[in-house]
């Protein structure tokens, strides 16, 4: 479990329709920032020695984040369904997503549906987006 940004064009990042941001779109982007490395494949072990394993076409690391490599620790950025994801984000993280969503024509939201500024902090304006995000989602899209 974790928080999660994504990098939408959506009103609100978890509706079914709406702009999206399309894989060529992002793949076009992950080879014009020479800071990332498109990977498709992650691998994460337990403690109890098992592999946990993700394959998903669009699957990207910000090589440049200041934490990378630290205890095996990487920036993953995750595409699908139209928007790029990112679990747990710091400051520093948020701040690429930001400059990320601009070059893409999109914007920083959380799961909450708050917005985040090229600093990485919570606009300060969208606390309203955030209350009504979690109103009009479908309780079954408890997940989302």
């Amino acid at each position: 479990m974790g928080y999660d940004l994504h990098i939408t064009r959506k009103p609100e990042w978890f509706e079914d329709t709406g702009p999206e941001i399309s894989l060529d779109e992002w793949k076009a982007y992950l080879d014009s920032d020479v800071e990332f490395t498109e990977e498709g494949v992650a691998e994460a072990r337990t403690p109890g020695g098992d592999v946990i394993r993700v394959e998903s076409d669009g699957l990207a690391v910000w090589s440049a984040f200041s934490g990378h490599g630290f205890e095996g620790n990487k920036a993953w950025f995750y595409y699908s369904k139209g928007i790029v994801s990112v679990k747990n984000p710091d400051e520093e993280i948020r701040r690429k997503m930001h400059a990320v969503a601009l070059a893409l024509g999109a914007r920083v939201q959380g799961d909450e549906g708050e917005l985040y500024g090229p600093d990485g902090e919570q606009l300060a304006d969208s606390s309203t987006s955030s209350s009504t995000a979690s109103e009009s989602r479908p309780w079954w899209k408890f997940w989302r």
